[in-house]
């Protein structure tokens, strides 16, 4: 389709954002809303196979009723021109797969609050029972204020329709990117798209995803076999410890890695918030209005002098007698409640005296 294009006479085409072997993604306007939204139009190829139709709106409803910040929200879908499209929110900035060739790798402090993101949307999705199948850099946008948007929830499980026969026949996902079960045929899990998003990190840091192959079957290959190079030979200076949590995530077998996103992402978090150790903090019970207006340069504190009372001459003489010495007045106070509560015990157990000698006459009388 071309610019200016409109869709089921609501969505007016306005400019390509970009184009690939799926489909082809433009800037439009909603007429009827008055909004700007990313339409993703599918190949006719893809949209006239009726498996797909079914599953690609079985899928597109389940994403748009996912509802999360680091999301790309899911508007609707339709079919026009015999062209299936779905309608999505429209964010501003560039897929993480741009940056990567523009800047070469990210840093620790640069990476870790992007894929901690990544995680919080992705496992939002898994808590409500969806897997992404797809994750890579491709779909997962970046914007101009360093926030995450994920995108493309449950295409490539519908695209997996458009082969038919079984389940174990179909290769999920994009092969740089799935998980070794994915790239035996197998479905995909929560922890497949954990081996996912630890590639994604990989090639952050790295500037390199983990395996490089010419052609898929090789790729597949080394996804199933092949152990990748320690991320440390690339950057010397990365945390043993976040490293060690990559290699986790590249684990194999689905239960030796994190089970969802959402735990992935919070190991990861401790890495995003580097301190200076020299840095003293501010106690935390001060209010942070009052910490504001406290002077930033430091104020002279005299020095505190303290007069300690004479110490008496130890004498080798011997200690007065008792007698005279004269008693801590604290210690001679009389405790009157004490008393008083003693009294009363006593008085409660004389008048009883009385009652025992009427009983004892009752039964012995004289």
């Amino acid at each position: 389709m071309k610019e200016g294009t409109i869709l089921n006479n609501r969505y007016q085409l306005l400019e390509s954002l970009g184009s690939g072997g799926m489909a082809d993604v433009f800037r439009a306007r909603d007429l009827m809303l008055d909004r700007y939204v990313a339409i993703k139009i599918l190949r006719k190829d893809y949209s006239g196979n009726p498996d797909f139709q079914d599953r690609f709106r079985q899928e597109a409803r389940a994403a748009a009723n996912l509802s999360h910040p680091n999301i790309v929200t899911v508007h609707d879908f339709g079919l026009d021109e015999d062209q299936l499209f779905i309608v999505m929110e429209h964010v501003p900035g560039k897929d993480m797969k741009s940056l990567l060739r523009q800047r070469g790798r990210f840093t620790v402090a640069e990476a870790i609050p992007l894929i901690v993101q990544a995680c919080a949307g992705i496992g939002y999705a898994h808590r409500a029972g969806l897997v992404h199948c797809d994750v890579k850099p491709h779909n997962i946008i970046v914007t101009p204020d360093k926030r995450i948007k994920v995108t493309d929830f449950g295409i490539a499980r519908a695209l997996a329709t458009i082969v038919p026969g079984e389940r174990t026949d179909v290769v999920w996902g994009s092969p740089q990117y799935f998980s070794p079960e994915q790239a035996q045929g197998e479905a995909p899990s929560p922890a497949s798209d954990v081996y996912s998003l630890g590639v994604v990190l990989y090639e952050m840091l790295s500037g390199t995803p983990p395996f490089t192959a010419s052609t898929p079957e090789e790729m597949a290959r080394l996804h199933i076999n092949a152990h990748p190079i320690p991320i440390s030979e690339y950057v010397p200076d990365i945390p043993p410890a976040l490293e060690e949590i990559i290699m986790k995530v590249l684990s194999k077998e689905p239960a030796a890695r994190y089970r969802t996103a959402d735990q992935l992402g919070r190991v990861l978090q401790k890495f995003g918030t580097p301190r200076d150790e020299n840095e003293e903090p501010i106690a935390p019970s001060l209010n942070p209005s009052i910490a504001s207006r406290l002077p930033t340069t430091a104020v002279p504190v005299p020095p505190v002098v303290r007069t300690l009372p004479p110490v008496p001459a130890v004498s080798n003489t011997n200690p007065p007698p008792l007698s005279n010495v004269v008693p801590d007045p604290d210690t001679t106070e009389i405790d009157w409640a004490s008393v008083g509560l003693g009294l009363l015990a006593l008085i409660a157990v004389g008048g009883l005296i009385p009652f025992w000698i009427m009983v004892y006459f009752a039964y012995n009388p004289p």
